[in-house]
């Protein structure tokens, strides 16, 4: 017998659009190299031979801050462009889910969806899978160790574009995060590609 989130949890592996979500700032283009090898990464595994330039297919606006929105199939490309205005977050709701994959950035975002709906008061979640902090809905996360150094879990939902270059910079370190570890970091941090590394001011885990 099929459950309701199994079928949630299939249907969202199979879809076959993917989107890199790209900041754009005053005709500025953010993090492209990182959009484009996570980009030819999908196509590679879905068996496509050669991908294209991203920047080919971007026309950015000359001014204010836009949200690009890549979207792509194995054979087309589909591109548009949102003014962009950055979400406060304050509380973050702790949501417990064992079973959601989410390895690739698709526009089927049901099963994350369906776990931001529990979120109640809270501004967003946070996903705990079998115990490890993952990411939110939205973001990598990363934790201000006792030792002075940025963590992020090693074993996130989606690896993100702006966790890529951090780590490759040498500012975050991947580590195994448990939920039972949350109280002892002093500071936290959201991390995607329209907000950068956005250390929150203030913050509350709630259960």
């Amino acid at each position: 017998m099929i459950r309701e989130k199994d079928i949630s949890v299939q249907n969202f592996l199979v879809s076959k659009e993917f989107l890199e979500t790209i900041k754009i700032l005053d005709g500025k283009i953010y993090n492209l190299s990182y959009h484009q090898k996570r980009y030819e990464d999908v196509l590679k595994s879905l068996g496509a031979e050669e991908a294209q330039r991203i920047e080919d297919h971007i026309s950015p606006p000359e001014f204010g801050l836009y949200k690009c929105r890549f979207v792509y199939t194995k054979t087309d490309i589909n591109v548009n462009y949102f003014e962009y205005k950055k979400r406060e977050i304050t509380t973050i709701k702790l949501v417990f889910e064992n079973e959601i994959e989410y390895k690739h950035k698709s526009t089927n975002r049901k099963a994350l969806d369906a776990l931001f709906q529990k979120r109640e008061d809270a501004d967003e979640i946070l996903i705990i899978k079998n115990l490890y902090v993952t990411d939110t809905s939205i973001a990598n996360i990363a934790f201000y160790t006792q030792e002075g150094v940025w963590i992020t879990p090693k074993k996130p939902l989606l690896k993100g574009t702006t966790r890529a270059r951090l780590l490759d910079e040498g500012k975050i370190f991947e580590a195994d995060i448990k939920v039972n570890e949350l109280r002892k970091f002093s500071k936290v941090a959201l991390l995607n590609a329209m907000t950068g590394f956005n250390i929150l001011q203030r913050y509350e885990f709630l259960i």
